[in-house]
């Protein structure tokens, strides 16, 4: 890491914090975080930064983080203004990933801290859960916003977006917010084009049905105006659409480079309209597009996607833009293992969001550094011609391999 350019980006930071007399604990906790400690709450980086004075230090870094009033908000639009720039060589897509981190947590009196499911630990465990959104390419990723339980106002502005020229791009979730159809209708309301992961049980109506008209008015009464379902003609969840597919429905799809191999898998997609509750509606829903990863050697398909990307997307494209998400856990890793994002030991809401700020403003200048420094070379998966069978193929080429 060069010196100056470190500090140049905490001169950049620096100005969203409204203050000169934060610029000193802003660049302290940001160096502290840097530098390889095993915890980072804010007594050892007081300890590690001034060792002569860790008392003093402790109660400035504390006020600082715990109580100063500056925006994380504007210090992580300042990451993003740094970041942003070199990301967009090369790169035509953009994603939005919505997800979140555990991070397990003692006591009760902490904000936002409860018994629930804590990803860290693969079970309900006490813990606080924090929800990201990271602005993401194929080669890098950053979050860009940070909160317990989802408080994003300005996700819901599409006028703000356009006028602060933030880039338009996909927005990706697992199960946990794409099996809400409430969520998946607000993104379609703003605009947004989406591939959220959903349960098996998710009902939709299969290609080519839909639920059936109001029922005609006998001239008594108010008219219906409600859509309806009947005995044999009802939706079905996406397991038992998945399960009635043909074997020529099944794609084996290669959608990137992993650690020592390309990653494919089995896929099928259909145009569906979900039909979560859609009698108490009076029109039909739009088709999108239903996916379904089903993997060699497991007994049912494992995942499933809604998406209202475009009717004519390949399905390679497809499946790609789905996978993105994955990008995002390289985040949330190296924020906890090498930045200390979970080791904040305050209590209060402010404390725990500065501390999150001040962790991904620092994982911004380390991204920017490994976008500048390394020349990212992309390589695009071999395609044989469609249509093509190997000599002596069987006629099954839908096989596992």
């Amino acid at each position: 890491m060069k010196t100056d350019d470190f500090e140049a980006y905490l001169d950049h930071l620096a100005s969203a914090l409204a203050h000169a007399d934060r610029v000193s604990g802003l660049k302290d906790y940001c160096t502290g975080l840097m530098l390889p400690l095993q915890r980072k709450s804010v007594e050892p980086l007081a300890a590690q930064i001034d060792p002569l004075h860790v008392s003093a230090r402790h109660q400035s870094l504390l006020h600082f983080v715990g109580q100063s009033a500056w925006s994380d908000e504007a210090l992580l639009d300042r990451v993003l203004a740094w970041v942003q720039p070199q990301m967009e060589r090369g790169e035509p897509e953009w994603f939005w990933v919505i997800d979140d981190t555990g991070t397990p947590k003692k006591g009760k009196h902490s904000v936002g801290v409860a018994r629930q499911y804590c990803g860290q630990v693969g079970k309900q465990d006490n813990c606080q859960v924090a929800v990201s959104l990271s602005l993401a390419t194929a080669v890098a990723s950053v979050p860009i916003a940070w909160r317990l339980y989802l408080p994003q106002e300005w996700c819901d502005d599409a006028q703000r977006r356009r006028a602060a020229g933030v880039p338009i791009g996909v927005v990706l979730a697992d199960a946990a917010y794409g099996n809400t159809c409430a969520f998946r209708e607000a993104l379609k309301a703003m605009e947004l084009a989406y591939a959220v992961g959903v349960e098996s049980s998710t009902s939709v109506w299969a290609p080519g049905t839909a639920p059936l008209p109001p029922r005609a008015y006998g001239g008594r009464g108010k008219p219906s105006t409600l859509l309806r379902r009947a005995a044999g003609h009802e939706p079905l969840s996406a397991k038992e659409l998945a399960l009635e597919l043909p074997v020529p429905a099944w794609h084996k799809i290669t959608w990137r480079e992993g650690t020592n191999t390309m990653l494919s898998s089995r896929f099928a997609r259909l145009r569906v309209r979900p039909a979560h509750r859609d009698y108490w509606r009076s029109d039909v829903r739009v088709e999108e597009w239903l996916l379904i990863e089903w993997p060699c050697g497991e007994k049912e398909p494992t995942k499933y996607w809604l998406s209202n990307l475009p009717s004519d997307i390949g399905m390679d494209k497809l499946v790609a833009t789905a996978k993105m998400r994955w990008r995002i856990e390289r985040d949330y890793e190296e924020l906890k293992q090498e930045l200390g994002l979970g080791h904040y030991e305050g209590r209060g809401w402010r404390g725990f969001h500065h501390h999150a700020s001040l962790c991904i403003a620092a994982y911004g200048f380390l991204l920017g550094q490994r976008l500048r420094q390394k020349k990212v070379l992309q390589r695009a998966p071999l395609a044989l011609p469609e249509g093509y069978r190997p000599r002596g193929a069987g006629a099954d080429t839908t096989a596992c391999a």
